[in-house]
């Protein structure tokens, strides 16, 4: 069995340091958790984007042809992450919308809000045996503040531009805002036409971008790739790029250090976060 990838904070120390940034109110605090999951926390309000904190799809696959063979730690149980005021899912995949990650979390943060595209309310219900008016759904173009947070639906592509019935977005990104911050979490989506100009005008100071590609072979949706995901971030004028969606399972997985050679190439500010790593900003 191959050694797991450690986090460099995880479990009781993440959990402090959490606690700790809450003094420093005056910056923006991320943290990466793995996969697409980030926490950020600012003004002593926290979101938590698409979190996957289990081994879910680990047992699900594990005697199938597609074997989902996990690669680094997990870095806290979801049951013990406290206060979080906002959580995310931008589509019903399982490591952005996963029962053994949300339960818990909603047990311990009864008083959290939980943020999805309206198309997908039945199959969350469903999924999460939860009341089906809990969550808060958005289409792209829509609007609602939350906690705090301004949160703007935008479409994602994954891999196609898909809506229901009724022209709802089925996959999503989330543009929030939290006080003179912007954030962008794309959730899983390829580059479509017309995605800058939305993107753009937001003026985004922070953009969560997957960067494992988008590879038939692996026979699940893709998503941007190394190259492409930097060039997107040059392209909106985001002020610095977070890379996701990489490093959790074996089959679909990307070096990240394939996305800081195209980010350098083409000057898009970035930072590579390592498991349970923060990163803090503070507006001039």
């Amino acid at each position: 069995m191959k050694e797991l990838i450690p986090a460099v904070q995880k479990d009781q120390t993440l959990l402090t340091d959490i606690e700790t940034a809450r003094s420093e109110a005056n910056q923006l605090h991320v943290w990466w958790l793995g996969q697409s999951g980030f926490l950020v926390q600012w003004q002593g309000r926290s979101i938590l984007f698409d979190p996957y904190l289990s081994d879910s799809l680990t047992v699900k696959y594990a005697n199938t042809d597609k074997p989902h063979i996990r690669m680094s730690e997990r870095v806290v149980d979801p049951a013990q992450l406290a206060d979080i005021d906002v959580v995310t899912s931008s589509h019903n995949h399982t490591d952005h919308l996963d029962a053994e990650t949300l339960l818990p979390l909603f047990r311990t943060n009864p008083k959290t809000q939980f943020v999805i595209p309206e198309a997908n309310r039945s199959f969350v219900a469903d999924r999460l045996n939860y009341d089906r008016a809990f969550p808060i759904g958005l289409n792209d173009g829509e609007t609602v503040e939350v906690a705090g947070f301004i949160v703007h639906g935008v479409p994602a592509a994954h891999n196609d531009l898909e809506r229901d019935a009724q022209g709802r977005c089925r996959f999503m990104g989330f543009v929030v805002q939290a006080g003179p911050w912007t954030l962008y979490h794309s959730g899983d989506t390829l580059w479509y036409d017309g995605m800058v100009e939305i993107l753009k005008p937001f003026a985004i100071d922070v953009a969560f971008l997957p960067i494992n590609g988008n590879k038939p072979e692996r026979r699940v949706a893709g998503n941007l790739n190394p190259e492409e995901a930097a060039r997107l971030g040059r392209e909106i004028g985001a002020r610095l790029v977070i890379p996701h969606h990489y490093h959790l399972f074996e089959f679909n997985t990307e070096d990240p250090a394939n996305f800081v050679r195209e980010a350098e190439r083409y000057q898009t500010p970035y930072k590579v976060l390592q498991l349970g790593e923060r990163w803090s900003g503070k507006k001039d």
